[in-house]
């Protein structure tokens, strides 16, 4: 049986537990009453100690011929309290208390005694360790929004369930890789005295517990997995089991805890066997509450890279020289730089008429195009393999749509400078290969000027490069200049901004981000 208040769903009620009050307690008592006997398992906060071991003695008193029949464990898992900070009240019960709800309810489940039950959720409690962080403290629904204690710049570590202040607050935030080291180390420590609570040796076997507290995504508590897994690989642990999940929350706190149980080690007679953990964890309970895990280690990040085997060589572009090859690299290191630079305007238009994106996606894919030049990857000897550089640029970083719009485009580019019997790309061949690309693209998207896309611009700059057989490069640019301002009185008619409500653009006067990136790609080719 467990049980406590409201507000860490799906703690308790998902895993049929049951509820704070004394009476409500001693009434689940009641309706679970059976011969073998009850084992009830609290967090260590005073309010759950007392109304649950209230209900118990209640029950004792009322039942003395069952009163040995009625078990009491209190779970204690927060590295954060240290001894000399609790030495009265004890560590607080945080998300590794649910471990001890699914072992010891497994076990009771296979039909264990109450003894057996009683003696395994006793040795589960003393080898758990776990500390939680957050970015800011719960807001409680319905009621004003809450005036968080800390800054943008500020993480706090050591956070309970109930809001509680953390142990520390931390500024600048660490990255998160940094962050997660520090929350491990303070689990695993055998120097600190004040800290050290469970028996790690190092090297030791684990099972990984990563809490969502109630504020994160699924997304973001991916990352913070993966991120945990590489640093227990940093400090010789090894995670047999890895749960995930909203475990026991704090409402909407934008934070999370990370759980260890140390697992036994081979030759340990006081403890179970690892494999009866591991076994009981795995049992699939009928709970609404308790989230999917394998049944299994998580495999190596290695095993999970296939190598190619393949042996055919591909086959390379022609080598095509520009006619200027210093000209030609500069020229595309100033569209890169720019786009760096244009990255928050791009992102502010983009929170606006899409999903906010464009502007880091563009940067990325820039940023990735000046290690290739720095790599000479990227050359103006070879312009053909360099355009077809930046395609795979494009599909790999920027990734999307935008990422498929530009690589398709610069894939195309690179078949059109091909056909070229020349070995030298001039502007005739710049203004032929260009259009090559622009109806390749055409013949994956639908969007057409007027569209309010990153074609519009593109568009209008092909047309005018080749009408001059590619000689007036600059009323070419600012055709596509004229066509990315002229977005903003534009109805979207494909892309993420059709499903925005035109008047709100046009009222805005926000132009469309990808052609705005496309215009501060050409001006800077132009410069």
């Amino acid at each position: 049986m467990c049980g406590g208040g409201s507000g860490h769903e799906p703690a308790h009620a998902g895993f049929v537990g049951e509820g704070m009050l004394t009476s409500q307690v001693r009434r689940g008592i009641d309706l679970i009453d059976n011969e073998k006997g009850t084992v009830i398992i609290v967090k260590n906060y005073t309010g759950d100690v007392l109304n649950f071991g209230l209900a118990k003695e209640q029950y004792a008193a009322m039942h003395s011929e069952k009163a040995n029949r009625v078990k009491f464990v209190i779970v204690g898992d927060d590295v954060a309290v240290g001894r000399t900070q609790g030495k009265i009240v004890g560590r607080r019960g945080l998300a590794g208390t649910v471990l001890v709800y699914k072992i010891a309810g497994a076990l009771a489940h296979r039909g264990g005694s109450l003894d057996e039950v009683y003696k395994i959720a006793e040795w589960t409690s003393q080898n758990i360790a776990t500390v939680g962080t957050s970015l800011g403290h719960v807001h409680v629904p319905g009621t004003a929004p809450l005036e968080t204690n800390l800054g943008q710049s500020e993480i706090e570590i050591g956070m309970g369930i109930h809001n509680e202040s953390g142990h520390q607050t931390v500024s600048p935030i660490p990255p998160l890789s940094q962050l997660i080291l520090r929350l491990i180390d303070m689990m695993i420590s055998t120097s600190d005295p004040d800290r050290s609570f469970v028996p790690f040796k190092g090297q030791d076997d684990v099972v990984l517990l990563v809490n969502n507290l109630g504020g994160l995504s699924e997304l973001e508590l991916g990352a913070i997995v993966g991120q945990t897994r590489d640093a227990l690989d940093v400090r010789g642990l090894k995670a047999l089991r890895v749960l995930a999940g909203s475990f026991m929350s704090s409402l909407n706190m934008p934070g999370f805890s990370i759980t260890l149980l140390l697992l036994p080690r081979e030759g340990d007679a006081s403890a179970p066997s690892t494999q009866q953990i591991l076994s009981l964890l795995d049992d699939k309970p009928d709970v609404p509450g308790w989230k999917w895990s394998s049944a299994q280690p998580p495999a190596a990040k290695a095993s999970q890279i296939i190598q190619s085997t393949a042996t055919a060589q591909q086959s390379k572009p022609r080598i095509l020289k520009a006619v200027d090859p210093d000209a030609f690299v500069k020229k595309i290191r100033q569209a890169a730089n720019a786009l760096i630079k244009a990255e928050p305007d791009i992102t502010r238009m983009d929170l606006i008429a899409g999903d906010g994106d464009c502007g880091l996606t563009l940067k990325a894919g820039a940023e990735a195009i000046l290690k290739k030049i720095d790599q000479n990857a990227i050359n103006g000897n070879d312009v053909a393999g360099s355009v077809m550089t930046i395609s795979q640029v494009s599909e790999e970083i920027m990734g999307g749509t935008s990422g498929a719009l530009y690589s398709i485009f610069f894939s195309g580019l690179s078949q059109g400078l091909q056909t070229t019997s020349s070995d030298v790309v001039d502007p005739r061949v710049w203004a032929q290969a260009l259009r090559t690309a622009l109806d390749n693209l055409y013949t994956y998207t639908r969007a057409r000027p007027p569209s309010r896309t990153l074609v519009d611009p593109l568009d209008a700059f092909i047309t005018a490069i080749s009408a001059s057989g590619g000689e007036r490069l600059a009323d070419a640019v600012r055709a596509a200049d004229k066509a990315a301002e002229a977005t903003k009185d534009l109805e979207a008619k494909a892309g993420r901004s059709a499903y925005v409500e035109g008047d709100k653009l046009k009222q805005e006067q926000v132009p469309d981000p990808g052609a705005w990136g496309v215009k501060v790609i050409l001006e800077n080719i132009l410069a």
